[in-house]
């Protein structure tokens, strides 16, 4: 046990420069849900009275900026903002495309085949991640690979 006030001192100038130290990803961790029911209203405050400002469908990833009651703040990959209802998301993960267009290839690698093409905005489940590929799977259950630069979510 440090008995001086310098001891005390020197312990607490540590605690505070370490957790200056810490990345960012580590110290501010974003919370990330995903839209469980086929449509979903993204309204402009935290209740069923306020206006729908966007109807998001199935999967659609989603930032948690806050939480107030029943109702979660969010941000979709535009850095749009606005409410959904917290039963209405899920900890499924998905990936939308944030580029025009990307290509689906059999493998995590610009290697392998294209097997297949997604444009921008389209939800893709993601099924596992691999360096800076994400292996996803389309609406209609077509597994493949996309560069992680191009997607935005899980």
């Amino acid at each position: 046990m440090i008995q001086t006030l310098a001891g005390r001192a020197f312990i607490t100038a540590i605690i505070v420069v370490g957790a200056w130290l810490l990345p960012g990803p580590v110290a501010h961790a974003q919370r990330l849900v995903s839209i469980e029911g086929a449509e979903v209203n993204m309204r402009s405050g935290p209740g069923t009275g306020h206006e729908v400002l966007w109807v998001l469908n199935k999967g659609y990833p989603l930032k948690v900026l806050r939480r107030q009651g029943r109702w979660l703040e969010v941000q979709d990959f535009e850095n749009d903002k606005g409410w959904v209802a917290r039963a209405l998301t899920g900890r499924t993960p998905h990936h939308v495309v944030k580029s025009r267009i990307v290509n689906i290839r059999k493998g995590p690698g610009t290697g392998y085949p294209i097997i297949g093409q997604a444009e921008y905005g389209e939800v893709l489940r993601t099924r596992s991640k691999r360096r800076d590929w994400v292996q996803v799977e389309r609406a209609e259950g077509q597994p493949g690979w996309v560069a992680r630069r191009l997607l935005w979510g899980w």
